[in-house]
C-alpha cells in the first residue's frame, strides 16, 4: 500500500526590519537589517540554522480569530489568512520578545518599555504552554497589529520531505527600540544583520542558511531601506513556491517558479546527505 503524504503544516514567519548604515569597501552605505536567530542544534528541523522568527499555526490562534476586538487590520481577510498573521505575531513574540501590538484605543504600537514588561510577565509561560496568547492580549488590553504585516513570500516544503510546512513570510518594520532576544531554548543566539552580511556568512561557513532563507535574503538585499522594501511588496501578488527536488551528480537541484521573483528557476544546493 502506498503511503499518503501528510499535508504540510501551516506556519508563519516575520522578517523584522530596521534601517542601518554600514561601511562597505571604505564607503558609507545605507542598508536594511533583519532580525535573525540561530536554531538550537537539537531542534529536529533546521537545527543550527540562521532563520527568521516564526513557527506553526496553533489552535489558540483560531480562538483569537473569533474575537475581532483583539486585532486590527483584519478587514477582508478569511480565517486562513488571519491565522497565518496571528501566528506570525505570536511566534515572533515567543521567539524574540518583539511585540507587534497596540494598546486598546491607541494607533501607536506598544512602546519598548511596555513591551518589555509584558515579555517579563508572560513570555516564558507562553512558550511553556502555561498561558495562552489570548490571555496575554486580554489581560494587557492589547490589539494585534495585523496591518503592520506585508505579505512577502509563500513557500511549501517539497513533497517527500520528512517534515513539511506551508509557510507565509511577512515583512514588518520593527517597533522602535524593541531590540529582541532569543529564548535560549529553541534558539541559541540572535542578531540584527544585513542581508549582505548574512549571505557572506553563509558563503564563509559562519552561518548555516536554509535555501528559502538564502533566496529571501538575496531578494531583500536589493532594497535600500525598510520603507522601500515595504512599498515594493505591498499589494504585489505573491507566487507560491514549492521546490521540485531532483538528485544531480551527487547533489541536489531545486526548481522553483521563475515568476516568484528569485532571479532564476533552477538552483544547485549541495551534496545529498
Amino acid at each position: 500500500m502506498t503511503d499518503i503524504a501528510k499535508p504540510p503544516r501551516p506556519a508563519s514567519t516575520i522578517l523584522l526590519l530596521r534601517d542601518s548604515a554600514a561601511r562597505v569597501d571604505g564607503k558609507s552605505r545605507d542598508e536594511i537589517e533583519v532580525f535573525m536567530m540561530v536554531r538550537h542544534y537539537e531542534i529536529d528541523f533546521n537545527s543550527g540554522a540562521l532563520v527568521f522568527p516564526g513557527g506553526s499555526v496553533d489552535k489558540g490562534d483560531q480562538e483569537i480569530i473569533a474575537d475581532p476586538a483583539l486585532y486590527s487590520g483584519g478587514e477582508g481577510l478569511d480565517a486562513a489568512d488571519l491565522s497565518f498573521r496571528i501566528a506570525a505575531i505570536r511566534e515572533t513574540f515567543e521567539e524574540s520578545g518583539i511585540l507587534l501590538a497596540r494598546p486598546r484605543g491607541s494607533n501607536a504600537l506598544v512602546d519598548a518599555r511596555r513591551a518589555a514588561e509584558i515579555e517579563v510577565a508572560h513570555r516564558t509561560e507562553l512558550c511553556d504552554g502555561k498561558i495562552t496568547f489570548l490571555k496575554v492580549l486580554t489581560d494587557n488590553g492589547l490589539l494585534l497589529a495585523l496591518d503592520e504585516l506585508v505579505p512577502y513570500a509563500h513557500w511549501i516544503t517539497p513533497e517527500g520531505m520528512p517534515k513539511r510546512f506551508d509557510t507565509w513570510f511577512f515583512l514588518a518594520s520593527a517597533p522602535p527600540e524593541q531590540a529582541g532576544a532569543h529564548d535560549g531554548k529553541e534558539s541559541t543566539d540572535s542578531i540584527w544583520v544585513s542581508p549582505r552580511e548574512a549571505l557572506e556568512g553563509g558563503e564563509s561557513g559562519r552561518f548555516k542558511l536554509p535555501f528559502p532563507t538564502t533566496r529571501n535574503l538575496i531578494r531583500l538585499g536589493k532594497q535600500a531601506s525598510v520603507q522601500a522594501a515595504l512599498d515594493d511588496s505591498r499589494g504585489k501578488k505573491v507566487v507560491t513556491v514549492m521546490p521540485v527536488m531532483t538528485k544531480l551528480n551527487g547533489g541536489r537541484q531545486l526548481r522553483i517558479p521563475l515568476e516568484a521573483g528569485y532571479d532564476g528557476e533552477v538552483f544547485e544546493v549541495g551534496a545529498v546527505g
